[in-house]
């Protein structure tokens, strides 16, 4: 089984900063693609930002120029550096990847989410 800790949200005034940052642990292989999401009240799940393995990035057209994902492959750690955030960005923030958890498979898990709220 694996394990997706998220930790770094809070409560910060707009144009303030926030990293977060996700754990994996357990039976992994290889960590895949890692993702950021985030849910507002009364919206659905949007995909904020990935990395691959290899490092390619890809960014919600919101978010470009404020936030960075990077992760760090020996400790099984993706990171989510948030800049001249906004009140539209008070969300649950969730990270999710896909693990490689046994030979030749593959499974993808979340974290249980940490939330951000940005006040104007």
């Amino acid at each position: 089984q694996v394990q997706l800790v998220e930790s770094g949200g809070g409560l910060v005034q707009a144009g303030g900063s926030l990293r977060l940052s996700c754990a994996a642990s357990g039976r992994i292989f290889r960590i895949n693609a890692m993702n950021w999401l985030r849910q507002a009240p009364g919206k659905q799940r949007e995909l904020v930002a990935g990395i691959t393995n290899g490092g390619s990035t890809h960014y919600a057209d919101s978010v470009k120029r404020r936030f960075t994902i990077s992760r760090d492959n020996g400790k099984k750690m993706v990171y989510l550096q948030m800049n001249s955030l906004e009140p539209e960005d008070t969300a649950v923030y969730y990270c999710n990847a896909d693990v490689q958890d046994r030979p030749g498979g593959s499974s993808v898990y979340w974290g249980q989410g940490t939330q951000v709220t940005v006040s104007s």
